[in-house]
Order: structure tokens, then sequence, then C-alpha cells
């Protein structure tokens, strides 16, 4: 048993920075820092809209989600090769390995990129070189959740998924974000029941700026495995009890729900609610390069913004984006027997 009162709350800045952990939520292209958007940019002579990174960085300014994805999609139009997707990739990997993520589900937008002429292959050849390296060189596993675009139809999702179908062996699952207002989850029943009888794990964006209804919409209907965001959850208490009997993960995204308006501030986020209810909270950073900063800042905003957590909700939920990742039990139990050894060490120190 981890003596969690013996760790001091100064150790805790070093704690939420070394402990292990997996990253749940992170759209890969979220992760295209703006000095990258203009490297590749220069080397595909793409002229884009902003004069300078500098000039880029001020369009953050976001004031809602759509906000932000103008913003978004105009930086992935800069991704054209594998090399590039490959390359934004590899900078996420190094930036999560410094911060000790062991684990990693990388969302990625293939809509994005085959709607401006980018092959379906160009974009696995890249992401897959990158994960090799990562794995080989970083010691960091990973997987890949294709992602539908949720403003564009139905049919639209379908032909996605039959176009990713020769890369089978590439992505462990689908998943459901962009604009959320106005796309509830069964708009896309079909599409997900066609991918769970292909055997690829669901999970979708849910309950971030939708109602609580859609997270109950997203588990009826596209029976998902993880709820992408569900911050609203606690606007219907038998939802939340369905969620708790059903230790249904939940990926929060602080820095994300400030930036995007959910929240006025981190000491508002509802985090401490969420875990006193009994749910099943991950951190994770949703897309870094744009919402200022990636896992460990989160953690370590989250924490200094909201002093009521301390070391013992430092490791629920680190452990919960262990056990809430889709890699096998045994790769769980070793990843728990780390991040266990980590906070006794932290314990006895004190001692």
């Amino acid at each position: 048993m981890i003596d969690f009162s013996a760790i001091a709350a100064s150790q805790l800045p070093r704690l939420l920075r070394e402990m292990p952990k997996a990253e749940l939520h992170i759209h890969i292209e979220g992760s295209l820092e703006p000095e990258l958007i203009f490297a590749l940019a220069q080397r595909n002579r793409v002229a884009l809209s902003y004069p300078s990174v500098e000039a880029l960085k001020a369009a953050y300014a976001f004031t809602d989600l759509q906000s932000f994805l103008d913003v978004y999609y105009a930086g992935a139009s800069v991704l054209l090769t594998p090399q590039d997707f490959e390359d934004m990739a590899w900078a996420y990997f190094q930036r999560a390995a410094a911060d000790n993520v062991v684990h990693a589900e990388l969302f990625f937008d293939p809509q994005t990129h085959t709607a401006r002429g980018v092959p379906m292959a160009s974009v696995f050849q890249g992401l897959t070189r990158a994960r090799e390296r990562a794995r080989t060189e970083l010691g960091l596993s990973s997987e890949l959740i294709l992602c539908f675009l949720r403003h564009l139809s139905e049919d639209d999702a379908l032909a996605t998924l039959q176009e990713a179908l020769p890369f089978r062996q590439d992505f462990i699952g689908v998943g459901l974000d962009s604009s959320e207002r106005g796309h509830p989850p069964e708009k896309f029943a079909i599409a997900f029941a066609q991918a769970r009888a292909l055997g690829l794990r669901c999970v979708a964006h849910a309950g971030e700026e939708g109602p609580a209804a859609y997270i109950r919409n997203a588990l009826d209907v596209l029976k998902v495995e993880r709820v992408d965001h569900g911050v609203r959850c606690l606007e219907d208490p038998d939802l939340v009890r369905t969620l708790v009997e059903r230790a249904m993960a939940l990926t929060v995204c602080p820095l994300s729900n400030v930036k995007l308006c959910v929240f006025k501030s981190l000491a508002q986020h509802n985090l401490p609610q969420l875990l006193a209810a009994g749910l099943k909270v991950t951190v994770n950073s949703d897309d870094p390069a744009y919402f200022g900063g990636y896992i460990n800042q989160n953690f370590l905003e989250l924490f200094e913004a909201l002093p009521a957590l301390g070391a013992q909700e430092a490791y629920t939920l680190a452990r919960n984006s262990i056990e809430a990742s889709f890699i096998s039990l045994l790769q769980q139990g070793a990843l728990i027997a780390r991040l266990d050894k980590v906070f006794e060490e932290a314990a006895s120190s004190v001692r």
C-alpha cells in the first residue's frame, strides 16, 4: 500500500512530471507547432494566411470550438507527404517521452487530408514510421485511432472507413471529433456499427460543448468504450451513475477546456467533482500546440489551480490513464508497477 499521506505537497510537481502516464486524447494534427507549420509550408511551397509565426500564434485567441477549428484546419494544410506526417508525429513523441508518457493513443483526421488530395497511404505511412521510431528509440508504445469529422456526412465517414481498410493493421479504433454542436453521436450510428463489426475499438467526443444527452447517446447508440471530454456529465445524475457502473473513462483535457471557454479558469474546472463522483477521469492535452501545453503542463497547472488535488489524486489520474488504454492487461500491469514504484519511493523518501 502506498502511504500517500507521507508525500509532501512540495513533492507534487516532481511527481507529476516523473510519474509514468498514458495519453488517450491527443489529436496529432493538434500537436503541429507554429514553427513546424512554417517549416513545412516552406518545404511544400504552401502559402499561409499568416505572415509569421507570431501572427499565427496571435490567432490563438479562441472564443469557442469552431474558432479553434478554423485555425486548426488552416495549419493542417501544410501536411502533404509521408515525411510531413512523420515529422509532425515524431516531434510529438519526443515531447511526450520527455513528459514520461509511456503509451499514447493518437487521434488523426484522414478526411482533413484526403479532401485536399493527400492519399490515405501518405497519412498512414508517415504516422506509422514515427510510431515505430518512438517504439525503438524512446520505448514509447502507441496506437492510432481514426476519427470521423462530425460536421461532414455519415456517408463521408463510411467512405473514409472503407478507404482505410487496406491499412487496418495500422489503426486500432475509430473516434468522432470536430464541431460537436448540432452533430449528435447518433448521426454516425451506421459508421460505428460497421467499425465494431470490423473489431475496431470505439470512442467519441461528447459532452464538451454538447449536452449530457450526447454522452448518453455515445454510450447507447455508438457503444463507445471511452468518452472523450465528457465534463458535462454532471448535469445528469443518472448518467453519472451509469458511467461509474461501467467504469467508463473520461479523457478530460483541462487546458483545452479553458482555452475553448468550457470553463472560465482552471480554478473553476469540475475535475475534482468528477473524481469525487467516482468517475474514471484521465488528464490529456487534446491539441497541445494550440492550447498552451503538453500533458505535464496540464497536470502542473491543474494541480496548482486546484490545491485540493494531492498525491492520491495524481496517482489515481495516472493509473486511470493506464487502465483505460487499449493495451493488454499484461502491459497495463507492468506500467502500473512502474507507477507504484515512483510513488512508493516518494513516500519512503520523506520517512
